[in-house]
C-alpha cells in the first residue's frame, strides 16, 4: 500500500497508467523521437495529475547535462536585509543537495544575467521580484524556470501584491481618499517592480476612479511638476513603488508649496528605516523578513524537486506602519 505522505514517484505514475517508467519519462519530459500514442500520453498525464506527481526539476536538468547551478539575481534597489537573508538561506539549502547558488547583481543592461544564463546553464533563476528587459528575455528564451514572489511556483506566499494593494487602498479609503495616483521610479530597470505593486493597487481600487501614474526622477528635479499635476486632477493620495520614491514625492510636495497629508497623502512600501525621519514621517508597508525567507526557501526547494517536510504559513507577512504622511 502506497504511503500517502510520501512524494509520488515516476514508478507510481507508471503503475497507475499501466505503462513503463521509461514511457512516463518520455511523455513528461516531451522527449523527441519516441513513438507514443496520443491515448498513452493522455493516460500518463492523467495519472500524474491524479497522484499530484511533479518531476524532480533538479534531477531532470542535471540528467540533461545541466550545471547544477541556480542563479540568484539581486536587484539594484534596497530591501533592507531581506535579499541577503534569502540568499544566505538558499545557499545553505541548495548546497545540501549539491546545487550551487550563483549571485548575480543586476546591471543597467542585464548583460551579466544574460551571460550567466548562457555560460552557466542554470537549472533555475530566482529573484525576489520579476526580472525585466534583456535578463528576463534570456531566461524565457532558455526555457529556465524563474522563481520570484510573483510567480506561480511560490503559491505558499500568496499574491503578495494583492494583499499589499488591499492594505494600502483600505487605509487610504478609511481617510476619505478616492482619487489615487501611483509614483514610479524613473529608472526603466525598476519598472517591473512598479508594475507589480501597481497591479495589486488596481485590483483593490477597482471601484474607484482610474489610478493616475507618473514616474519621478531620483534627484527630484521633476517631482514638484508631477505632484502639482496630480493635485490639479483631484488626486488626494499617492502610493509610491518604494519608500525611496515616496520620499521624492514628499520633496515634490514641499517644492510645490503643498502640504502632506492635507493636500496630498503619501504611502510607501518597504518600510526602510529612513522613512521614520522623513518630513513628515512616512506611512509604509513593512514585511516580516523571517516569514518571507521561510516560505520562499521551502517553495523554491519544492520547485527544484526537494520538498520540505512542512509548508510554512505566510499569514501576516505584511503589516501597515502608520505615520503622519497619511
Amino acid at each position: 500500500m502506497q504511503n500517502k505522505s510520501a512524494r509520488p514517484t515516476k514508478a507510481d505514475v507508471a503503475r497507475l497508467a499501466n505503462v513503463s517508467s521509461a514511457t512516463v519519462s518520455y511523455v513528461l519530459n516531451n522527449v523527441k523521437g519516441q513513438t507514443i500514442s496520443a491515448q498513452t500520453r493522455a493516460a500518463v498525464h492523467a495519472a500524474a495529475r491524479e497522484l499530484g506527481y511533479r518531476p524532480n526539476l533538479a534531477a531532470r536538468n542535471l540528467a540533461r547535462g545541466g550545471s547544477g547551478v541556480v542563479l540568484y539575481v539581486v536587484p539594484r534597489f534596497s530591501l533592507g536585509e531581506l535579499l541577503l537573508e534569502v540568499g544566505s538561506r538558499l545557499t545553505t539549502e541548495l548546497g545540501r543537495h549539491g546545487i550551487v547558488l550563483s549571485l548575480q547583481f543586476e546591471t543597467d543592461d542585464g548583460r551579466n544575467v544574460v551571460d550567466a544564463v548562457g555560460d552557466l546553464n542554470p537549472i533555475a533563476v530566482t529573484s525576489v521580484f520579476p526580472l525585466g528587459g534583456a535578463a528576463a528575455e534570456a531566461v524565457v528564451a532558455a526555457g529556465v524556470p524563474q522563481i520570484h514572489l510573483g510567480s506561480a511556483q511560490l503559491h505558499a506566499m500568496g499574491a503578495l501584491h494583492l494583499s499589499v494593494g488591499e492594505m494600502r487602498v483600505a487605509h487610504l479609503m478609511e481617510r476619505g481618499h478616492r482619487r489615487l495616483a501611483f509614483a514610479y521610479a524613473e529608472a526603466p530597470a525598476l519598472r517591473p517592480l512598479g508594475d507589480y505593486w501597481l497591479a495589486g493597487l488596481q485590483v483593490a481600487a477597482a471601484e474607484l476612479p482610474e489610478i493616475l501614474t507618473a514616474a519621478v526622477a531620483a534627484d527630484g528635479s521633476d517631482a514638484a511638476a508631477v505632484v502639482s499635476a496630480w493635485a490639479r486632477d483631484g488626486v488626494t493620495a499617492v502610493c509610491a513603488q518604494s519608500d525611496e520614491v515616496a520620499m521624492v514625492v514628499l520633496h515634490g510636495i514641499r517644492e510645490a508649496g503643498l502640504r502632506c497629508p492635507q493636500d496630498l497623502a503619501v504611502m510607501g512600501v518597504d518600510a526602510i528605516p529612513l522613512g521614520a525621519v522623513a518630513g513628515p514621517p512616512l506611512t509604509s508597508v513593512g514585511f516580516d523578513a523571517k516569514t518571507i525567507v521561510e516560505v520562499s526557501v521551502a517553495a523554491m526547494m519544492s520547485e527544484l524537486g526537494y520538498p520540505s517536510g512542512h509548508e510554512p504559513s505566510s499569514a501576516d507577512v505584511a503589516h501597515l506602519i502608520q505615520r503622519s504622511s497619511t
